[in-house]
Order: C-alpha cells, then structure tokens, then sequence
C-alpha cells in the first residue's frame, strides 16, 4: 500500500508541474494573439478610413471608429498566422 501512495503522490506533483506548464502556454497564447490583435489593429486603422468630404464628421465619429477597429482586431487576431508564427517560436522557451 505505501508503493501506491508514493506513486500517487508523485503522479500529484507531476501534474502539478504539466498545468503550471499548461498555464504559462495558455498565457504565452493570449500574449501572441494580443501582440497580433496590435498590428492588425496598426493596419486596419489605415485601411479602414473614411474621409468623405459629403459628409462632415460628427464629435464621436473619430472616437467610435477607434473603438470599432480595436474590437475588430482582437476578433480578428489568432488567424493571420503572426501569433502562430510568434507562440511555436517562443513555446520551447517557457519556463
């Protein structure tokens, strides 16, 4: 019986370990897409501008355009292939 507990026991910790591991990868995931959420979010406010002289800017448009393309961004990060490219290079390295 004291054969078994031991193994638990190290089966416990070694697990312990795999999650921490797990944790810092689920971390290092979210950091890579928000680094790509950042330059699409530097391109799309390029690419998404509207100047049209027919029609004055409102107050809040500049603001709400903002806000728009920053959502729009971090929906779209994950799958330009930036964060990808970032996470397998930087994966090996975590500690």
């Amino acid at each position: 019986m004291q054969a078994v507990d031991n193994s638990v026991i190290t089966l416990g910790l070694y697990n312990k370990v795999d999650i921490s591991k797990t944790e810092n990868l689920k971390k290092l995931k979210q950091s890579c897409d928000d680094f790509e959420s950042e330059i699409l979010n530097f391109f799309l406010k390029d690419g998404l501008k509207q100047d049209n002289s027919l029609f004055p800017k409102s107050a809040g448009e500049d603001i709400y355009h903002s806000m728009h393309t920053q959502e729009l961004s971090k929906e779209l990060a994950g799958g330009f292939g930036y964060s990808k490219l970032l996470f397998d290079y930087l994966k090996d390295r975590v500690k």
